[in-house]
């Protein structure tokens, strides 16, 4: 039985078959609170009259099927999420009515109701295979059509979709409907729709191809945050320079973006209406990182307009394409079109690192992956299809040069508009504007799995001069390819108190050893680097003197994306158990207080508590713990008033109080009696420090159900949850798992942040038994629950407080006899691949 799932095969079949001339959508939002009507009309095509196939609908009741004129029972003929089609004439008609159901998991059309305020918000989310949960659909990226929509609701709501919104026709009963004009050709996945008591913002952008009308929507609840001056600035600044980097226009006419509720992911490049996650609407003080990260997503949005939407894979193989691509162009915008010029720094500080993980896992694939069913594309949303893509990517760029690149982007959109390509069809395009062999290239860096490590090698002279310089690169035992790079190496010295660059080189390396005679007689430095303008996507490695002038001084190094790569650097160690959790704990506090990149300021306190948590050895973590505390502390007080470091500081202070005196202050500040001079104690910071004393077990349910009471929003709800899940009882673990695990009724963002919180450090006693528990839901959760549920459940509710060697001898047995689908397990083997890393780093932490 292939339930919701879709083969490779199956959809090559079906797209041989079939060819999709149009698709009318008849969409009743009025008829109930759980469901809604729709009616599909699809018309088609087929090269093999008297075949058969299949439509796709899921999760429906379906009252009524004709084919071509002729009635089908959907006893016989719905079942499994299918409709069997059989007799199919050379032209087709397909007519589905049929009753379809809100979503509270952010999959298919989901319904929100603001507790703020009782309105009432919907948004559709279909990627990957979701549209199929609100019409009938041929659900696959290669069967691109065009579709008019119909959609009833109340009069006084907005509605919008791919195509311009049209004028609503009054009904009756306080109900109109809005006849959208047919949009141009796209897959199901793109499409969308949003409705609901939406407050609108409209503006415009006046280009050299023309007029976009831009629209802005958010609850009504948000309005007061909704910042559309910043908005409009972004998305005028990326239609600019992507219109003229790609030198195609805008294919989509108007251009939507929502900001909508219980978003499961960033966003959502919809065809001209894309949705984001409304956290990007902040109601309380953010750093700069934050917005750096919002600019880059609706520039990523903005690029998939290009490369995902006019020109389409034709399988899910090449997803790769759309999310590396969109990836790469975003920070490449950023940088040259908007404020956010250290963009790239930013990417090495946190996506990079989330590559770099991902890349070590056991999970680990190829960037171009073999998605060979929906199950498959459904788990390889990861860092690895993201920030790994987009870092090769980079390296292309300045292998064939910018020029050379973005002329074979734009024969590729002219050639391919409206159509699905493959990654070949890519390639090409690329080759013939270049003029370079790009095949060979492409068969190493996206053909094949695992991260490469490159380390100097040299000699010295008596009077300190290179004789010899040399790069080795090795491969994980796992993955043994070795790959060309593009790689620069920058030569540091010491002057004046802060570590400068005197001499780079860039060169193309390949090989387990390359010889770089630019650097022969060059004075040894401080500091040697390798990947120097973060050109590759490699781990890199420090020679004993460049390690110690890093750990002496960091923060003296001028360059901020050189002090990024040194970041990863050292991050990386403290992961391979080649630094000590201590020595990288106190790095971060030596560094951190001076760094000007605001990203590594938000992120080195995650990597620094991760390290204090689960690389420190269990005899030493206490001590280890006081220092991240009272380090954290000091660096607190010793911020400038107002500024980010303030901020970012009191939040990591708040995760890592845990000694009486900390936990008092943290007390002070919520509830006044303590001041820092600058430092807003605003709703979310509020919520921080109350999350900081409930874990610790000095916020009762009480004392949480009355800040919620102050905060009765959907965020101050996710809040409450959070906090409750964190206290120190068995009864709150116990409630925890019930909510995020067996119940059905949880939203999805509310399932989160249940599932993040469950697992906490310093809770091992209460989370022992869960282990048992963790392992048989995994074994069936993913059948019963479905993708989302599942996946939330799965990734973020495994028992990492209770790493230890039985722990992995446990979750061995079970991955070798448990007959759980493969992504639950894929889930459960990357936390068991984080519990051997950590001991390997505890014996390394012990050994110092």
């Amino acid at each position: 039985m292939p339930g919701t799932n879709l083969t490779r095969d199956e959809a090559r079949t079906r797209a041989e078959l079939l060819d999709v001339t149009s698709y009318s959508i008849d969409l009743d939002l009025t008829t109930s609170t759980t469901t809604f009507a729709s009616t599909t009309t699809i018309i088609f095509t087929c090269s093999d009259p008297g075949a058969s196939t299949f439509a796709d609908l899921v999760g429906a009741t379906v009252h009524e099927i004709t084919l071509n004129g002729r009635s089908i029972d959907p006893a016989t003929a719905y079942a499994d999420s299918r409709i069997q089609l059989d007799g199919l004439a050379a032209e087709n008609e397909l007519v589905v009515r049929a009753d379809c159901t809100y979503s509270r998991t952010g999959e298919g059309l989901h319904r929100f109701v603001d507790p703020v305020d009782e309105r009432v918000y919907l948004y559709s989310q279909f990627e990957v295979p979701d549209a199929r949960r609100v019409y009938t659909t041929f659900e696959q990226p290669d069967l691109k059509s065009v579709f008019t929509f119909n959609v009833t609701a109340p009069a006084h709501w907005t509605v919008i979709s791919n195509s311009p919104a049209p004028e609503p026709e009054p009904l009756t009963d306080g109900k109109a409907i809005w006849r959208f004009e047919t949009t141009k050709r796209m897959s199901t996945y793109i499409t969308a729709l949003v409705a609901g008591e939406y407050h609108t913002v409209m503006d415009e952008y006046v280009g050299k191809h023309g007029t976009v009308a831009l629209g802005h929507y958010c609850r009504q609840s948000l309005k007061d945050h909704f910042d559309t001056d910043e908005l409009n600035e972004l998305t005028k600044q990326g239609f600019a320079f992507f219109e003229d980097a790609f030198d195609y226009p805008y294919p989509f006419g108007s251009y939507d973006q929502a900001y909508v509720p219980e978003y499961n992911m960033g966003a959502m490049e919809n065809a001209g209406c894309v949705t984001y996650r409304d956290e990007y609407l902040p109601r309380s003080r953010q750093v700069h990182a934050f917005y750096e990260q919002r600019a880059n997503t609706i520039l990523h949005e903005m690029a998939h307009m290009w490369f995902g939407d006019l020109v389409t894979m034709k399988w899910w193989d090449d997803l790769w394409l759309n999310e590396s691509f969109a990836e790469w162009a975003s920070h490449h915008a950023l940088v040259e079109a908007t404020k956010y010029t250290e963009a790239w720094t930013g990417f090495t500080n946190a996506r990079k690192n989330w590559a770099y993980r991902q890349d070590q896992l056991p999970s680990t694939h190829p960037i171009a992956a073999d998605n060979y069913d929906l199950e498959a594309v459904e788990v390889n949303f990861d860092g690895i299809t993201y920030a790994k893509g987009a870092s090769t990517l980079k390296q292309l760029v300045a292998w064939v040069g910018i020029e050379g690149f973005l002329a074979g982007l734009r024969d590729y959109f002219k050639t391919h508009e409206f159509g699905n390509s493959e990654f070949t069809d890519l390639l090409a395009a690329l080759e013939k504007a270049s003029g370079r062999e790009l095949s060979s290239w492409a068969e190493e860096w996206l053909q094949t799995s695992g991260v490469n490590t490159l380390a100097p090698v040299f000699e010295v002279s008596e009077s300190g001069e290179f004789t010899s310089f040399q790069v080795r690169q090795t491969a994980m035992a796992e993955f043994p390819t070795i790959r060309r790079h593009r790689l620069g190496i920058g030569l540091y010295d010491e002057v004046e108190g802060r570590i400068v660059r005197r001499h780079s080189v860039e060169i193309d390396i390949d090989g387990d050893l390359t010889d770089v005679p630019q650097l022969v007689g060059q004075q040894q430095p401080a500091l040697v680097l390798l990947n120097d303008g973060d050109l590759t996507y490699a781990k890199i490695r420090l020679d004993e003197r460049s390690l110690q002038t890093v750990i002496a001084g960091i923060d003296k190094v001028d360059d901020s994306l050189a002090r990024a790569l040194l970041w990863g650097a050292t991050l990386d160690m403290s992961r391979d158990a080649e630094m000590t959790a201590t020595e990288y704990v106190e790095l971060v506090l030596r560094g951190i207080g001076t760094e000007t990149d605001l990203t590594a300021v938000s992120r080195l306190p995650v990597y620094a508590r991760s390290a204090v948590n689960y690389f420190s050895a269990p005899e030493r973590r206490d001590e280890l713990k006081a220092t991240w505390e009272t380090g954290l502390r000091s660096l607190l007080e010793g911020a400038e008033p107002g500024t980010d470091h303030q901020l970012a500081f009191a939040r990591a202070y708040a995760s890592a109080a845990h000694t009486d005196s900390a936990l008092e202050f943290v007390a002070g500040l919520l509830d006044g009696t303590v001041t820092l001079d600058g430092l807003t104690v605003d709703t979310d910071l509020r919520w921080t420090l109350l999350a900081s004393l409930a874990a610790a077990g000095r916020a009762d349910q009480a004392r949480i159900e009355e800040e919620l009471a102050r905060d009765n929003t959907i965020s101050g709800q996710e809040h409450a949850a959070t906090a409750l899940t964190l206290r120190p009882t068995a009864e709150a673990k116990a409630q925890a798992w019930r909510d995020a695990i067996e119940r059905d009724d949880v939203p999805n963002e509310t399932q989160r942040s249940i599932a993040y919180a469950f697992p906490a450090a310093g809770q091992e006693e209460l989370l022992a038994p869960y282990l048992e528990k963790y392992l048989a839901v995994a074994d069936t959760i993913w059948d019963e629950k479905g993708v989302q549920r599942a996946s939330t459940a799965l990734e973020y509710m495994f028992p990492m407080p209770l790493v230890s060697e039985e722990s992995v001898a446990r979750i061995d047995a079970w991955l070798e006899s448990s007959s759980a689908n493969p992504a639950a397990k894929r889930y459960v083997s990357e936390g068991r691949s984080e519990m051997v890393r950590a001991l390997a780093a505890q014996a390394k932490d012990a050994s110092r």
